[in-house]
């Protein structure tokens, strides 16, 4: 195997890479474009049933403290740690804690849905967000009876 030949292996190598990486982002955008229907789909459908939406709070990351935030919307999961804002904005609501967070609030930043919420987690539990925004729809008004993502089952 000469030099060119050992150049030649190398840039076929990079512009597959490449091209790998392209064909994951195209997937990876196509499934946040679907799921963002999705969630839209929720909104306009919880605000066609009357579903009240509910001040938002954050937890912190070690999960000892809870934070208001400006974000109005509804819970998707028993934890409170998933929300759909009344702009169609997905959110997990952590936040870094400490006395800012006390005395002004949090900002959790909205996120890109998933379509399986929880893939991935170390607990091996995950659910499909239409899924999961059905059941919440199903809670009505009773966001204790929405479904969670990695600690529900169906009734």
């Amino acid at each position: 195997m000469g030099a060119d030949d050992g150049l030649e292996w190398a840039e076929r190598q990079r512009r597959a890479a490449r091209a790998h990486a392209e064909a994951d982002a195209r997937r990876r955008a196509a499934e946040h474009a679907e799921a963002a229907q999705i969630v839209a789909w929720f909104v306009a459908e919880a605000t066609r049933r009357g579903l009240r939406p509910t001040r938002l709070s954050a937890r912190s990351y070690d999960g000892r403290g809870r934070y208001r935030t400006r974000l109005t919307g509804w819970y998707v999961d028993r934890a409170r740690t998933r929300a759909v804002d009344v702009d169609g904005r997905w959110h997990l609501l952590t936040a870094p804690g400490g006395l800012r967070a006390r005395l002004v609030g949090a900002e959790p930043e909205p996120s890109p849905p998933p379509l399986i919420v929880g893939e991935g987690g170390r607990d091996g539990e995950s659910i499909p967000l239409r899924v999961l925004l059905t059941r919440r729809l199903g809670a009505g008004d009773d966001e204790s009876g929405s479904a969670s993502g990695a600690a529900s089952r169906p009734s």
